[in-house]
């Protein structure tokens, strides 16, 4: 198979570094210094399983990547927007999309069963460009649990983890699903194919809505929210809230919040996706992660104090950054 990695930042460079190593055919997307630092020099990885250098096919124009059968979109949710309807020549009918978004993916209500089909997320997909430009029944889902950082152009460092979870949005099993997901391990890493994506989305906000915009806005880790009795409560809180909506929307979580805590506070002194974001002056995935979930909420009709009042400071936050960013 062909592997196109839209989006060669920290995750997605790590996967296809990963997959280039194992002699695959994958071409890197990226941009800026990253993208010409590859061109000129490779792909370097530091990891603590062993650092190696590795040369794939980079590109800065997804006209130059020429035929694929899976595209990889590994930038972040609101680079999708202006990404996705480059992307459109590149779909054929053969054609895999494999989603790795943070928060509510824009496909949640268009692919799949469910009473909800076809609302439109706008926190997600403003003007609904990304679902115009992607047929849902081309989208793979998945979710990333990698920790990466790129510590200078050309260069990631892995810190952490190796799994990356595949699955149906319907729920079913497909040829599609295993093919991908045997390329990737192939590559190293570990690739488990779920019937139930949809449940995991939700696992995985239950913590993300919590600690990550708190994390951006204490500036404090995972392991120090969690143990911090006052900020604890306003995460158990912003758990029950999201939960709720889970629950509404026909998920019944496998786990417990409780669990989620603690399996937060095992993590140790790790910073969250958004205050990394927020240090190294990246816009910050809000409204995907937690937007997305006040939008549904306010669609169901039930109410998210906590996670709204730290979901209008996080903005504002966000916004006052941006000012910072562009002077």
């Amino acid at each position: 198979m062909r592997f196109l990695i839209a989006g060669a930042g920290a995750i997605g460079g790590y996967i296809g570094a990963r997959m280039a190593r194992a002699g695959q055919e994958v071409t890197l997307l990226a941009r800026g210094p990253h993208l010409r630092a590859m061109q000129e020099h490779g792909l370097r990885i530091l990891s603590a399983e062993g650092d190696f250098e590795v040369r794939p096919k980079v590109v800065g124009e997804v006209r130059d990547a020429g035929p694929v059968d899976v595209i990889v979109l590994a930038v972040k949710a609101h680079g999708l927007t202006s990404l996705a309807p480059q992307l459109t020549p590149l779909i054929e009918e053969t054609t895999t999309v494999v989603s790795t978004q943070n928060g509510i993916p824009w496909w949640y209500f268009q692919a799949g069963p469910g009473e909800f089909k076809g609302i439109p997320i706008d926190r997600v997909d403003p003007g609904g460009v990304i679902g115009a430009s992607i047929n849902p029944c081309r989208v793979v889902g998945s979710l990333v649990y990698l920790g990466t950082e790129i510590v200078e152009p050309g260069v990631i460092r892995h810190t952490e983890g190796n799994r990356i979870s595949l699955g149906e949005p319907d729920g079913s099993r497909s040829e599609r699903c295993r093919a991908i997901a045997e390329a990737l391990i192939q590559a190293g890493l570990r690739c488990p194919v779920t019937t139930r994506i949809r449940h995991e989305i939700w696992v995985k906000l239950l913590g993300n809505v919590a600690f990550n915009p708190l994390s951006a806005l204490t500036r404090a880790t995972l392991a120090q929210m969690a143990r911090d009795p006052d900020v604890c409560q306003v995460v158990r809180s912003i758990m029950i809230e999201v939960e709720a909506v889970a629950n509404k929307l026909g998920i019944e979580l496998p786990i417990s919040i409780d669990q989620r805590i603690a399996g937060a506070e095992k993590v140790g002194e790790h910073k969250t996706s958004m205050l990394q974001d927020l240090e190294a002056g990246r816009p910050m995935e809000i409204e995907p992660v937690v937007g997305a979930v006040v939008e549904l909420g306010e669609r169901l009709g039930i109410r998210m104090p906590h996670t709204r009042t730290v979901y209008a400071c996080a903005r504002l936050l966000e916004a006052t950054s941006a000012e910072r960013r562009t002077q």
